[in-house]
């Protein structure tokens, strides 16, 4: 009998499950994967129904030598016999037999369905990851990280835990149920009935303990989760919280949650582990009344001595399987919800990559139009209005503006991470919507405020922008970048290995390998979010000088704060509150004494101040 692992809410599953929204629909769909398995599915149930077979019929056998040797002890006390040893040593080795074969079966089978449960998991896993990557950017604004990583790990573990142990479970559950209830029965039909009706009994004390447990449970795992939030937040701003003298506050914080937590964990558990005794009482009960009530038929001659052994043994495993069933049917309903979540995910419609008569990017030049675009991240919140300019191939143009003015969002959209609400976007006058949006995007090279560099050596993480580029092209690269010097300083060069956090190299490194990766990349047009901005002043020349040189031919966008990094910019589009307010060079925009003006001047004093 496969053992139940930990279930929601408490140990043995005996906590209140997580409900499915639509419990009917998620199975059928759970179902549809299990199809592909329908013959190794077959040789489970066999190998489980013949485990449950053999393990039956141990306690009746075993029944028959306790009779045994109970009329042989009869007939020794009476003088008129003994025991009869070969029949007993016969129906041993019979019975270790059953048991030896019954072990096997049940080890095949539980190996069986392991593969099974591995083999879904791993597709799944493998459909989510595809799937990531097709989902619309929009989709992840709404969802934190730690509520997609908690479908692809969290929920994909239940749903294999419970394939795992609970189908078995279910199969051999029924099975042995059934098989009980005939050994009961042809044992002794009275004593059967007796022993059934123990059963709602249990039932009506199992609900009434669900019931008051529920409220608690949930309150468990919602203040889990808000544990969880917390430390995630303190921990990830660590440094902030010290700055800021905020460990005592972070720590209140903390035992306020954990309090509560704390009661609601306390009084589910208890609740959840006074189960147990209580079944365990009722059980013993009714172990009691069989045996009274055998007693009495053996005095009758109605009954052998061995059969109320055997019988005992058979209501003990009744009552087990229907509590391990009540528990697997909680195990189940957890990993619906949990699979729920996932099939929710999977559906989620994606965004279209290309047009079925996708345009090439070949010869593309580098003529960007923003023709009246229209663009909100909500549809009631409109933050890009109305916004129309012409970029010619090869130019240099520099976004400005307070924060919030929108910059960064038309990046985005030039990206194509987002589908605009009006307007059009055109490429050699060509609507951006006709492109395969990875094309369109394999045109670019972007350098943002927030650096990013996956846990691997200096070499791979600058080489991610052309990944079959030589050692001799990332070093170029890092020449360019001004970051050669740095990395030949470190213990092992470009082979050093960098954290997951990256954390072992400072802000203004991780903003020089990021633009490194561009550069090696050699894209047609470039965008530049703050790409100076984790550097010191000395560097940040260094940079521009080599940034002036990779932008010469090519189309560049640059999203700026300090203005006085962009003097030399053809066109500057200054934007306020989602619209291009003004537009021209640093000298023309200086002659209009308007927004760019007073905001550069600003700058400008604020500069001279320091």
């Amino acid at each position: 009998m496969p053992k139940m692992g930990p279930g929601p809410g408490g140990p043995g599953g005996r906590g209140v499950p997580e409900k499915a929204k639509d419990f009917k629909k998620t199975l059928k769909e759970l179902m549809s994967y299990l199809k592909n398995y329908k013959m190794a599915l077959f040789f489970v149930a066999i190998f489980a129904i013949g485990s449950t077979i053999f393990t039956i019929i141990g306690p009746k056998i075993l029944g028959n030598i306790t009779t045994e040797i109970f009329n042989g002890l009869m007939k020794k006390i009476s003088n008129s016999g003994g025991m009869d040893f070969a029949y007993i040593e016969k129906t041993s080795l019979l019975l270790v037999i059953l048991y030896v074969i019954s072990s096997l079966f049940s080890g095949i089978q539980s190996v069986i369905m392991s593969s099974i449960s591995n083999d879904i998991s791993y597709k799944l896993r493998n459909r989510l990851s595809e799937k990531i990557n097709k989902i619309p950017m929009k989709y992840f604004d709404s969802k934190t990280h730690g509520e997609v990583l908690s479908i692809v790990t969290n929920d994909i573990d239940t749903l294999s835990q419970c394939l795992n142990q609970s189908i078995t479970t279910i199969i051999t559950g029924i099975a042995t149920i059934i098989g009980v209830l005939i050994m009961m029965i042809s044992i002794n039909i009275p004593m059967t009935i007796v022993t059934l009706l123990i059963i709602p009994f249990c039932m009506l004390i199992l609900n009434q303990v669900i019931k008051k447990s529920q409220k608690y449970f949930t309150l468990q795992q919602e203040y889990l989760g808000h544990i969880n939030g917390h430390v995630e937040e303190v921990y990830g701003g660590h440094d902030i919280v010290k700055a800021f003298n905020g460990e005592d506050k972070a720590i209140d914080t903390f035992q306020n949650i954990n309090q509560t937590l704390y009661q609601s964990a306390w009084k589910s558990q208890f609740l959840s582990t006074a189960m147990h005794p209580i079944m365990q009482f009722v059980g013993n009960l009714g172990y009691v009344v069989v045996s009274i009530l055998g007693g009495y038929m053996v005095i009758k001659d109605r009954i052998e001595v061995g059969e109320i052994q055997s019988f005992t043994q058979y209501v003990r495993t009744f009552t087990q399987q229907i509590n391990q069933l009540s528990q697997v049917m909680s195990n189940i309903q957890s990993a619906v919800a949990a699979s729920e979540r996932v099939f929710e995910f999977l559906n989620i419609e994606e965004e279209i990559s290309a047009p079925k008569q996708a345009l090439s990017i070949k010869n593309l030049q580098g003529n960007i139009e923003f023709s009246h675009v229209n663009f909100g991240y909500t549809p009631n919140k409109t933050i890009i209005n109305n916004f129309s300019a012409k970029i010619k191939d090869g130019q240099k143009v520099a976004i400005v503006g307070p924060t919030g003015a929108g910059k960064t969002t038309i990046v985005k959209l030039l990206m194509r991470f987002y589908e605009l609400n009006g307007g059009k976007i055109l490429i050699d006058g060509k609507d951006m919507t006709k492109f395969d949006r990875h094309a369109i995007r394999s045109l670019f090279g972007m350098v943002l405020q927030e650096t990013w560099l996956f846990n691997g050596t200096i070499k791979d993480n600058v080489r991610y922008g052309k990944l079959d580029a030589t050692d001799l092209e990332v070093k170029e690269a890092c020449q360019t970048a001004s970051v050669d010097h740095f990395i030949k300083t470190l213990p092992d060069g470009y082979d050093m290995v960098l954290n997951e956090e990256a954390d072992n190299v400072s802000g203004g490194q991780k903003q020089l390998l990021t633009i490194a990766r561009v550069i090696l990349a050699n894209p047609k047009i470039l965008i530049l979010d703050e790409a100076t901005s984790s550097v010191d002043t000395r560097t940040e020349i260094l940079i521009q000088k080599a940034m002036d040189k990779l932008m010469q031919g090519r189309t560049s966008f640059i999203i700026a704060h300090r203005l006085s990094t962009i003097k030399n910019a053809d066109l500057i589009l200054v934007m306020n509150e989602g619209d291009i307010i003004e537009q021209g060079n640093h000298e023309e925009l200086l002659k209009k004494n308007g927004f760019y003006a007073n905001l550069y001047n600003s700058q400008f004093q604020h500069e001279e101040a320091n």
